[in-house]
């Protein structure tokens, strides 16, 4: 089946395009990205903005040609923690339902995040493979944080730990001060604290970093010029190259770090957050690197729509 699953975040806007096979083989056929900010102030406000949602749905509409063009026989989309928070949340859903009633959209919970991300992290490992894993979900208003061997996940919580969140929360300064720095991290190590329990941090033994955080991490570290996911899907960046990199970053002031190769402009301004909180994780869960995934929700919830027959997402916001 030919299935489009769009993942409209608090951070970006994405597209995959995927044939999907009986037996789980999923062959991209098309994937895209725009960073839209729907979470643009919903820390300060409560309620997404009007710009925001109108960059979101300008968005949609070229996807919509895209998966016309590719004839998709199905087409989902999934909206997550800005939606999930903000008091229009429900308002905007009717929006996007309404902009396009092809496309299937839900808010979904926090936990069916957590299960698609590792679904679609994992999707490509030997059917014997059970390393017991903690898969690392840095989003744009949420963490998840979810820990399993094979295709069982054993512990998964959303945090309320974001990119967006934490920038606007903690980084005032630009470049941002060692003491927003410290205060950030302290913030987001408190969130994973409180939010895993000892036994699910001794569980794992290996890491995957999925989303724009991870994936621009491995084209850092990797000098890339430009961002390829064939080149970063796999690679791995242990904590201490991280470490490194996040100096690096948090030393340039926006203008400058909207420059650095292997990290798209627009993600600049969210960047130095997104690496501490996957610092953090990896420190949680004592483990010294990340293996970079590029697979994550969307190729979860491409495998859950052909084998599962649709997403089993809320119908609204606050549930």
């Amino acid at each position: 089946m030919r299935v489009a699953v769009v993942d409209i975040g608090t951070n970006s806007t994405r597209l995959l395009v995927a044939e999907v096979a009986d037996d789980g083989t999923l062959t991209e056929l098309e994937r895209r990205t725009r960073v839209t900010r729907l979470g643009d102030r919903v820390e300060q406000t409560g309620v997404l903005d009007d710009a925001a949602m109108e960059r979101v749905l300008a968005t949609l509409a070229e996807y919509r040609t895209v998966i016309a063009a590719q004839r998709a026989e199905r087409a989902v989309a999934v909206l997550t923690s800005a939606v999930r928070d903000a008091a229009n949340g429900e308002a905007f859903l009717a929006r996007v339902r309404g902009h396009d009633e092809a496309l299937d959209a839900r808010v979904i919970r926090g936990d069916e995040e957590a299960r698609l991300t590792f679904r679609g992290a994992t999707s490509e490992r030997a059917p014997g493979d059970a390393t017991p894993t903690v898969v690392i979900d840095v989003g744009g208003g949420s963490t998840e944080l979810v820990v399993g061997s094979g295709a069982e996940v054993s512990f998964h919580v959303s945090t309320q730990a974001g990119v967006v969140r934490h920038t606007e929360r903690h980084l005032a300064t630009d470049p941002p001060t060692a003491s927003e720095l410290d205060a950030l991290a302290a913030d987001v190590r408190s969130i994973f604290e409180q939010a895993v329990p000892p036994a699910a941090r001794d569980a794992a033994r290996m890491a995957i970093a999925v989303a724009g955080t991870a994936t621009s991490l491995g084209a850092i570290d990797l000098d890339l010029e430009c961002h390829s996911a064939n080149n970063v899907h796999g690679h791995v960046v242990p904590v201490a190259t991280c470490r490194q990199i996040l100096e690096r970053l948090a030393a340039l002031p926006l203008s400058e770090r909207r420059t650095v190769r292997g990290l798209h402009p627009d993600r600049a301004p969210t960047i130095v957050a997104g690496v501490v909180m996957v610092i953090e994780a990896l420190e949680l869960f004592g483990l010294d690197a990340t293996a970079v995934s590029d697979h994550d929700i969307l190729r979860g919830a491409a495998l859950e729509v052909v084998h599962r027959g649709g997403l089993g997402g809320a119908p609204a916001p606050g549930t």
